[in-house]
């Protein structure tokens, strides 16, 4: 190879590199600034908020009054204790009912098995608009409404579906001659499951708690069709309706509002990241 090829293949390789630090920048400029702009109008006296004088990208006196405002005069850290209490219980549900029926349609054959799980991955399609206002009169008709217990059982059915779907496709990555040879040496069918199958489908697993979790954290429609008490309300409902009166927007609080309950999914995310991946791509791949 001549220098002056090298030279150029150099120059190329430099070039490669740049134009992928280039496009990185971009896609993380674009997805973090929601959160940069969320953390600057938290941070900004009501003066500054408004005033068309200062530079809307900068604090020059960052102030907590916003956050104290939420938590003195709102029922936030209730907000919170709700969410928290909702999104954990149905999450639990939804990976309990999942697991069972994801090992099912993955193992065992019967007729219509295959159709029972597209049709369980379709029932995820179908959007919530059309189901609320039926949902609603059956949840007020059992007693459950401004209830947290009936966002508890209605958000399963949206978090089983896609949860059984993912975990149909990690538990037929799984090969089943390890539950074989452990039934071989005596285990039942369930002990094999609970002690070689579901510690290999821990990451799976944690993907379906991921999803499960950030959906009912974060779900809007539901809530908001079935609570109206303000002590029971989740965040995203509490914020929006107790912060927005009229045609005024209390921007400060709602921003600070936003970013503390965008924290626990962050925090989530940042720690299971690894695994959530995995159990994404062995079920697309394998299922």
């Amino acid at each position: 190879m001549t220098s002056a090829t090298s030279t150029r293949y150099q120059y190329e390789r430099y070039g490669y590199r740049l134009m992928i630090a280039v496009g990185v920048s971009v896609v993380l400029i674009f997805a973090l600034f929601p959160f940069y702009w969320m953390v600057i109008t938290s941070l900004k006296p009501n003066q500054e908020l408004y005033s068309v004088a200062t530079n809307p990208l900068l604090v020059r006196k960052p102030t907590l009054d916003h956050f104290v405002y939420l938590f003195q005069r709102t029922l936030y850290s209730r907000w919170m204790l709700n969410s928290a209490l909702v999104a954990v219980a149905a999450t639990s549900l939804s990976m309990a009912a999942s697991t069972l029926a994801g090992y099912a349609l993955a193992r065992y054959r019967f007729p219509g098995a295959n159709f029972l799980g597209w049709a369980i991955f379709i029932t995820y399609l179908i959007p919530p608009t059309l189901l609320f206002l039926p949902l609603t009169q059956l949840v007020f008709q059992m007693g459950l409404g401004n209830k947290l217990l009936g966002l508890i059982l209605v958000y399963p059915t949206f978090l089983i579906p896609f949860s059984t779907w993912l975990l149909i496709g990690y538990f037929r990555s799984i090969p089943p001659d390890l539950e074989e040879c452990a039934m071989i040496d005596g285990a039942t069918r369930i002990q094999a499951f609970l002690r070689i199958t579901l510690p290999l489908a821990i990451p799976g697993l944690l993907s379906v708690g991921i999803f499960s979790f950030t959906l009912s954290w974060n779900e809007f429609l539901y809530a908001l069709a079935f609570i109206s008490d303000p002590a029971s309300k989740t965040i995203p409902i509490g914020v929006t309706s107790e912060l927005v009166r009229g045609d005024v927007f209390f921007w400060g609080e709602l921003m600070a509002g936003a970013l503390l309950g965008s924290i626990p999914v962050a925090v989530i995310y940042s720690f299971f990241a690894d695994y959530f991946m995995a159990g994404l791509t062995a079920g697309a791949v394998k299922g």
